[in-house]
């Protein structure tokens, strides 16, 4: 039900009068959970491959399965986005803590992309059918009565209105981009053999990139920069960087080589074993 809060003259700012992360669940203690590994597996994709060259690392959040909590009339309804990024907001809550959970009047700033995975059953939801689930609401005579709380659609469209919302099926690997526009959602056209979407706000587009994330190949939803390339994870960008030192030190003893130098003397100058660089001279 919603929370009641004392009148204050003059009145109070909704920061300091409505529960804040730390007063609201993380969690819905009546839904199962993650009803997979792949509700998992890539949202941290998304994650670990978004490099926002406009703001720094510290100044944008992303969150999973976090509820987000977006009415001050109705401080317990929440949705539970699968993926969503907000700008412009310290990567910690206040500058100092981890997110419980994304209270909108706490922070001050709606997320600017929302991600969906569909599942079995959260099809009509996610893409435009109101939710079924009801919360009780006391009213003027003091007797219960039912309200609905809005689906996802009209929370993401109408209340928060996000400007970016994309639904993605990993049972068909069918991906839809909806930008708003003009206060409602357009479905973007997208090329069936390349589907992707450039959004200029992030200098990023996202795009289907088939592949292998942590042991498992399939399609995944990911980042791509504005060449076209698929933008790296971390480990990603570890492993290159350690390829171009190997072909750079390489290349330094074949120059070496090439000068008259026996092995014996590029070893004590490079401190290499004779096996790395006969192996550098296959």
């Amino acid at each position: 039900m919603p929370l009641r809060f004392p009148h204050t003259n003059p009145p109070l700012s909704p920061r300091q009068t409505l529960p804040t992360m730390y007063d609201l669940p993380s969690e819905d203690p009546e839904e199962p959970g993650l009803p997979d590994e792949f509700h998992d597996l890539q949202p941290q994709l998304l994650s670990r491959t978004l490099r926002l060259s406009d703001y720094a690392s510290d100044r944008y959040f992303t969150g999973t399965d976090l509820n987000l909590y977006y009415d001050v009339n109705h401080t317990l309804w929440h949705k539970r986005p699968d993926w969503f990024l907000v700008l412009d907001v310290p990567r910690l809550y206040e500058e100092t803590d981890l997110r419980n959970s994304y209270v909108v009047w706490q922070e001050g700033v709606n997320p600017f992309v929302v991600v969906e995975l569909l599942s079995p059953g959260t099809e009509k939801e996610d893409l435009g059918e109101n939710a079924v689930l009801e919360t009780e609401t006391p009213s003027e005579n003091g007797q219960t009565t039912k309200e609905l709380p809005p689906g996802k659609w009209e929370v993401y469209e109408k209340i928060l209105r996000v400007p970016y919302y994309i639904v993605f099926s990993r049972y068909t690997n069918q991906v839809r981009f909806f930008h708003l526009v003009g206060g409602h959602y357009q479905e973007q056209g997208l090329d069936a053999d390349n589907p992707r979407l450039w959004i200029d706000e992030l200098n990023l587009g996202l795009g289907l990139w088939q592949g292998e994330f942590e042991g498992i190949t399939r399609t995944w939803l990911r980042w791509y920069d504005r060449q076209g390339n698929w933008t790296f994870t971390d480990a990603e960008q570890a492993q290159q960087r350690a390829e171009q030192a190997e072909t750079q030190l390489q290349q330094v003893v074949l120059n070496l080589l090439q000068t008259g130098m026996s092995i014996e003397q590029v070893t004590q100058l490079t401190g290499l074993s004779e096996q790395q660089i006969r192996q550098f001279t296959l």
